[in-house]
């Protein structure tokens, strides 16, 4: 598909589905650090990964937040082919990070069947908008092949819920009575699940919808199954009501130090650091920035009137990272 026929298709049923977006050689790097985060299929069904207690009974308990334990993985979140599709889809190369998690689920773990639902109620203070310009994207990213009994996500086209009001936000297949409260349809909607598409595909698809798209997950049914995913949310930088995590809440965080160090300006600017040029950077910010990123090179971020010199002296302050004794609060 061209990125014209991806962007149509996804404003008109508010997603599309990707087969194998992400080539096998982006996903590598990221897979061999796959153990650092998750279980492997055999740690957990074997009961050999001390780890795998925290996945059972709970759905989401298979969820860690970024920035990620392996670095590979967050800059694949960030990298440009997933940005790139997210500027396609949004119209516009000025973008945030409103959230970023990877999950794992295994057969068995819990029950992952969910009912058909919007994501707006976390990922927006209002409600989902059809205007170009106030849009969000969310991406779910297979690391590993997701067929039919490994959870894939199903998703209903916008064409058959255009109508629907913002309440309730979950339809049951079956009736549930008012137990569930305002924002719980009480009658089942069987029509709805009838028309819902399955995003099943091999490694590397990618799954991207509006946070206005009726989907949800499905039970996990493979023998000894296990399924790795990524769940990213890109906003416009303009549409400030649409962030899900505060991205300084976890700046402080051992992950994210290491990705910093790695990161291009650009993945750094879809966090909220200013760009190059920016009015923020001055002297004593360059200096005081290279005392809390030690290894993150600032050649890109640097104004007249700073020198080499005067960045190493500043690495070396008393209290920053690479000063001795430091021990992080």
């Amino acid at each position: 598909m061209t990125d014209d026929a991806v962007r149509d298709a996804w404003e008109s049923d508010g997603f599309v589905v990707l087969p194998g977006y992400l080539p096998a050689t982006d996903l590598a790097p990221a897979l061999d650090e796959l153990g650092s985060m998750f279980p492997s299929p055999e740690g957990f069904h074997d009961g050999t990964d001390p780890r795998r207690d925290r996945y059972l009974g709970d759905e989401f308990a298979g969820i860690q937040g970024f920035p990620f334990e392996s670095v590979e993985l967050s800059l694949l979140a960030t990298g440009d082919r997933l940005v790139g599709l997210a500027r396609a889809l949004l119209r516009t190369d000025d973008l945030r990070v409103s959230s970023a998690e990877s999950w794992a689920k295994f057969t068995g773990a819990a029950d992952y069947d969910q009912e058909l639902h919007r994501d707006y109620l976390n990922h927006t203070l209002l409600v989902p908008t059809d205007a170009p310009e106030h849009r969000q994207v969310e991406m779910f990213v297979y690391l590993v092949d997701v067929p039919e009994g490994l959870g894939p996500p199903h998703l209903l086209s916008t064409r058959h819920t255009r109508d629907l009001p913002a309440r309730p936000n979950w339809y049951p297949r079956a009736d549930v009575g008012e137990r569930f409260g305002d924002f719980v349809a009480a009658t089942g909607s069987p029509r709805l699940y009838e028309a819902e598409v399955s995003g099943a595909g091999p490694a590397g698809t990618v799954v991207a919808f509006q946070p206005g798209t009726f989907h949800r997950g499905t039970g996990m049914t493979t023998p000894r199954g296990a399924r790795y995913t990524m769940h990213l949310c890109f906003r416009p930088t303009a549409v400030e009501w649409g962030d899900r995590h505060a991205w300084a809440e976890r700046s402080h965080q051992p992950a994210w130090y290491r990705f910093v160090s790695r990161a291009t300006p650009a993945q750094l600017g879809l966090f909220g650091f200013p760009p190059p040029g920016h009015p923020y950077w001055t002297a004593e910010t360059v200096a005081g920035v290279a005392q809390r990123y030690p290894h993150l090179d600032l050649t890109p971020w640097q104004v007249r009137g700073v020198s080499a010199r005067r960045r190493r002296a500043a690495t070396a302050a008393p209290g920053s990272p690479a000063a001795p004794g430091h021990r992080p609060a």
